[in-house]
């Protein structure tokens, strides 16, 4: 795993994030990034702070802001974008909705396994 990535990871698992899914998408010749990591926090206070919690180490191990991101206004998901890889930060059920790993079925989906 390439090391910004496992960095993302462990800042979610700071935060007690759920159901991680690394989904490869390097393949795919339409698809917006190289990778999306995808999870969820079980209330909108929880989402936030596992968003924030993937900012603050990234910028404070690797140096790295992100382009952009969005969601804060409700915390239902929250997206950040780090160029080649985004990061999707859903509520349980708004996950399920949306459900980009279905969506994005052709990947190579890694699920990796929560802390507790």
């Amino acid at each position: 795993m390439q090391p910004l990535i496992q960095h993302i990871v462990d800042a979610i698992h700071d935060k007690k994030g759920r159901s991680v899914a690394l989904v490869d998408l390097s393949a795919i010749e339409q698809a917006p990034a190289s990778f999306f990591i995808i999870c969820h926090g079980g209330s909108p206070a929880q989402v936030s702070a596992i968003a924030d919690n993937v900012r603050d180490k990234l910028l404070e191990i690797d140096g790295i802001k992100p382009f952009n991101y969005d969601g804060y206004r409700n915390s239902q998901w929250i997206i950040i974008d780090y160029g080649n890889i985004l990061v999707h930060v859903f509520l349980p059920e708004n996950r399920q909705f949306y459900n980009l790993e279905d969506l994005w079925g052709d990947a190579a989906i890694t699920n990796i396994p929560d802390l507790d």
